[in-house]
């Protein structure tokens, strides 16, 4: 009879004993009577049937019910029963005494042994009973001890033997829990449980039942170290054993555990370690002869296939101690001393030794689990760059003594200094390894041939670092070497270059001063203003004015990329005004879109009268260029130009200027081709917004103005936009910036507004921690097989739900795993990184606004402030006395940090006396985040605002920001709801977040 769904019923969970696979838990659901009783009416509970009865569970137990199903006899039997035996005839013969297979058996025991550990994990607080002979599910409650027990394990060494035994305790007090009016200190009772029939019902980690109560122990105890102890006092070592058993046994337990011992001693040591950092060949395909700097031959070198592998330990006084993140917190050795015996604990120091593996990391080098290979070229590169730091942070650097070939493991740096000549720039450099230095000039031949390695004087072989070859293959390409001599020469229009090169630490450069203040316009000699200029120039527009009238200097062209508003019109008429004061005959072509022609006429007539301007337009319009010569500015559209190039392209003009110049974005464009051929002395474009859509945007604006600046169009595309856009290049982004910089001015109005500091946005990547990146890689797994077979019965449109849980759940996980499982104790990456970004922030004085959109997610950071007695003040949805919260933090120097809601944070609250802001959990739409950060970004603000967006590294919280990106316009205009997300979610985007 089945249990029925209307009528009122419980799930409970039932411990058994099976023949062959020991400790099984089943779920039933048992119908209750009308005073709320168990009956004895009841049925298995399934993945098949749980539907029925959905109404009373929550997530554990769908996960239970699942995980249940699995360890299962039938599930048992279906997975290991390759000979499709009768289920009886599988276990008689698979657990035959004699004849059974050992192996199948261990690898069932390892399955049932890590399902029974996750069902165990879940289980506390659900109704837990022993399974009755009769088949009854809740024959007897088991009550679950809601502490850790903990074990002491002892030994005494007699002159003929060694007597090894555990003592369990558990906790009877909590610290602090008041106890008859007074605070209790923690208290331990012994639990007592040998030839107490106790039953071991999972071993890894040790769940154990003693009397109907459920014991779980504290430092993830083996349950086969209890075992024995079920129906014996102690285990008796002989003498004769006593040796290999304390080196093979008790050497490891004392490592991990509680030991008591008597007859010998435990030396517990505290060494400050060193951290050791060893270089090796790791693979070798051949041995070539290195060119050599200081003989007439260069052989060639070829790595191809070459790695040097990193490997961390740490060296605590004489013992050392290779890095791993699952090891021991101490090691143990062994010192026989006569007849006595000492073990030495040395404890290790895991927070120092994680401190150094995260320095590595923070300085490129992502050791995870104590070795890192990596191709040649790109270790020697990270050594040359960090070889100096890692003596400072306290690291001893060496090769590995196995290493025939020996390598050179200092700094090496290049010095090269430019100094500007009339026509070019004169190069002198030099490149150092260690204490050798070593003409730059000799290396050029290797550099440009793509030659890595050459032998040092004193026979170490150098590796020339691969950012050598990314900076200086550029350079030497553009170098001369005038009459045959040994100088070398750089062009000037190869300014950006030198730049470049200086600003990355890699030359120093001596030029003029007009020259050297080309990379910074606010430091650009003031020229005045025009006498007949009718109008005042802000001190930002001015200084736009001073830095056109510098590029005029030089014959560069320029790119004034102001915000619209900011007054470009104005600052070119100034210009324009003040060439014609210096006797400046030739006219001005300005061309812009025909809707700006009328504002242009009135703005020329009002700041500059004295400008005689022409409106070249019209069907009518005379197209003899002569008439050019009476006139200052002529103003014109780009169809006109297009139109009219045959017969302008000839005018000598002074400036050719054009406004609104992305118009000319398309380089293959009948527009953008008839302005490339126009005819003047100097060049500018006026935009506010010189990059639309596309970085090849750029190239066509900035080779108008300076031809050849960013190459050739296919060399741009390859060099540049294929890069930047398709792989998301940091580096070829920045090379462009450094390339278009000293002839692109732009200020956003946040740079020259008084009332509104500027914003400062980051998005920081954290790494998951190993145990938190199981759990995420389970979850993952788990729901895309359920999301792609619900989606491939019904549809996408009709599993938005499963992919909505399926999305939060991930994104849990990715934030604490403790956001969906309360029992988990591990630790979160992204937590670590907000606790230290935090405590940073504090320490110096600032307030943080931190926004989540989960209050479990909040609920984990007060946990952590709780703990460290750090002063906050909250809100959510459910405080009741919101006012209160805001002026606390608003008034009170002491409280630090202000945690919100995201929902609840957008309800108007002005918060300026936050300057940084924390999103713990950035998502699909950007203007939720936006309204958030608006809290402290108000007027009235004076302080720069910080925003801090925290992104886990490799989970779906990365991956929504690419399809974020790719569905820009639809989530800023259209999806109001996370449900309209989801709807907007591809079947191909789902594949995409959960691969």
């Amino acid at each position: 009879m089945k249990v029925s769904p209307s009528d009122p019923f419980q799930i409970v969970y039932s411990l058994l004993e099976h023949e062959f696979l020991g400790f099984l838990i089943e779920a039933f659901v048992v119908q209750l009577n009308n005073r709320g009783e168990l009956t004895l009416l009841n049925q298995t509970l399934s993945t098949q049937n749980v539907g029925e009865f959905a109404e009373k569970l929550d997530e554990r137990d769908f996960e239970l019910v699942r995980l249940i199903e699995s360890i299962q006899q039938d599930t048992i039997v279906k997975k290991f029963n390759t000979r499709r035996l009768p289920a009886v005839d599988f276990f008689l013969k698979l657990y035959d005494p004699q004849k059974g297979d050992k192996l199948v058996q261990e690898a069932i025991a390892g399955y049932l042994e890590n399902l029974k550990a996750q069902v165990m994990a879940l289980l506390p607080g659900k109704p837990f009973y022993v399974m009755g002979n009769d088949g009854n599910p809740a024959w007897s409650r088991i009550e679950w001890m809601p502490e850790p027990a903990r074990v002491h394990f002892h030994f005494v060494r007699n002159d003929d033997s060694t007597h090894y035994f555990p003592i369990i305790r558990y906790p009877v007090a909590e610290i602090g829990e008041v106890i008859n009016g007074q605070n209790a200190t923690r208290e331990t009772e012994r639990v007592e449980f040998q030839f107490k029939d106790a039953l071991m019902i999972c071993d890894e980690p040790a769940y154990m039942m003693v009397n109907n109560r459920l014991y779980h122990f504290s430092k993830n105890v083996d349950g086969k170290k209890l075992r024995p102890f079920f129906n014996k006092n102690h285990i008796v070592i002989p003498k004769n054993i006593e040796h290999q058993y304390y080196e093979r046994f008790v050497a490891p337990l004392i490592a991990s555990y509680d030991v008591y011992p008597k007859g010998f001693e435990i030396k517990t040591e505290t060494v400050e370690p060193v951290p050791v950092l060893t270089v090796s060949e790791q693979v070798a395909s051949s041995r070539p002869v290195a060119a050599s700097l200081f003989a007439d031959s260069a052989d060639p070198d070829d790595d191809a296939g070459q790695r040097i592998a990193f490997d961390l330990a740490f060296r605590y006084g004489s013992f050392t101690f290779r890095f791993d993140s699952f090891a021991a917190s101490a090691n143990v050795s062994l010192e026989k001393n006569g007849d006595d015996y000492i073990f030495h604990k040395i404890r290790r120091d895991q927070r120092l030794e994680r401190q150094k593996l995260n320095w590595l990391r923070e300085h490129n080098l992502d050791i995870r689990h104590g070795r890192l290979a990596l191709p040649k070229s790109e270790a020697f590169s990270w050594l040359s760059e960090h070889s100096a730091q890692l003596e400072q942070a306290g690291f001893v650097l060496q090769q590995s003594a196995q290493d025939t070939k020996r390598y050179f493991l200092g700094y090496s740096s290049i010095d090269v200094s430019i100094q500007e000549g009339r026509d070019w720039f004169d190069i002198y450099a030099n490149v150092r390894f260690g204490e050798f230095e070593i003409p730059f000039i000799k290396l050029r031949n290797l550099i440009l041939s793509k030659k890595r390695e050459f032998t040092l004087p004193n026979g170490e072989i150098a590796v020339i670092p691969e950012a050598w070859f990314t900076k200086y293959s550029e350079l030497f390409g553009f170098l001369e070497q005038p009459d045959g001599t040994d100088q070398l020469v750089l062009r000037k229009h190869h300014l950006a270059l030198v730049q470049e090169l200086e600003r990355d630490s890699l030359a120093t450069a001596v030029m003029t001063r007009k020259l050297e203040r080309l990379r910074d316009f606010e430091e650009i000699e003031s020229f005045p203003l025009p006498k007949q200029f009718n109008g005042t120039l802000r001190p930002y527009q001015h200084a736009g004015y001073d830095w056109m009238n510098f590029l005029r200097q030089y014959r560069f062209g320029g790119c004034l990329a102001d915000d619209m508003g900011l007054g470009k019109t104005v600052m070119t008429l100034a210009m324009l005004q003040g060439q014609k004061e210096l006797g400046i005959t030739e006219p001005t072509l300005l061309v812009m879109p025909t809707s700006l022609l009328y504002n242009w006429e009135l703005e020329a007539r009002k700041f500059t009268p004295d400008l005689r301007v022409m409106v070249y337009t019209g069907t009518y319009r005379d197209k003899n260029t002569a008439q050019f010569d009476d006139y200052d500015l002529i103003l014109t559209s780009y169809g006109i130009v297009r139109i009219d190039i045959e017969l302008i392209k000839d005018y000598r003009f002074n400036y050719v200027i054009l406004d609104e110049s992305q118009a000319i974005k398309n380089p293959s464009s009948h527009i953008t081709k008839a302005v490339m051929q126009l005819n003047s002395a100097n060049r500018l474009i006026l935009t506010g917004t010189p990059l639309e859509n596309s970085t090849m945007d750029l190239w066509t604006q900035m080779t108008f103005i300076n031809p050849g600046l960013l190459g050739s169009q296919s060399f741009f595309r390859n060099e540049f936009q294929v890069p930047i856009e398709k792989r998301h290049d940091e580096q070829k982004t920045g090379r462009l910036y450094g390339l278009i910089k000293p002839f692109m001015l732009r200020r956003n109005k946040a740079q020259v507004a008084t009332d509104l500091p500027e914003k400062v946005e980051s998005i920081l990547y954290s790494e998951m921690t190993p145990e938190q990146e199981k759990q995420y890689e389970e979850a993952k797994s788990y729901y895309r097989n359920l999301i792609l077979e619900r989606i491939e019965e019904d549809g996408m449109a009709k599993s938005q739900m499963i992919v909505l849980q399926g999305l939060t759940k991930l994104r849990q996980i990715a934030n604490h795993p403790r956001m969906i499982d309360d029992t988990y104790e591990g630790d979160s990456g992204k937590l670590e990184d907000v606790l230290m970004r935090l405590e940073s922030a504090m320490t110096d004085h600032h307030k943080v606004l931190v926004f989540s959109q989960f209050i479990k997610h909040l609920s984990v950071v007060r946990q952590y402030l709780k703990e460290k007695n750090i002063k906050y003040a909250y809100l959510d949805g459910s405080t009741q006395d919101r006012q209160s919260q805001v002026e606390l933090f608003q008034t009170d120097d002491s409280v630090k940090l202000f945690l919100i809601s995201l929902k609840a944070g957008g309800l108007g609250h002005n918060l300026t006396a936050a300057d940084y802001v924390f999103i713990l959990d950035p998502w699909w739409n950007p203007a939720i985040e936006a309204q958030a950060v608006d809290r402290a970004h108000r007027i009235g603000q004076k302080k720069t605002v910080f925003t801090y967006k925290f992104i886990t590294k490799n989970t779906v919280e990365e991956k929504i920001l690419a399809l974020q990106r790719s569905k820009q316009k639809l989530a800023s205009n259209l999806i109001a709801t996370e449900e309209n997300f989801v709807k907007s979610l591809t079947k191909e985007d789902v594949m995409v977040l959960l691969e």
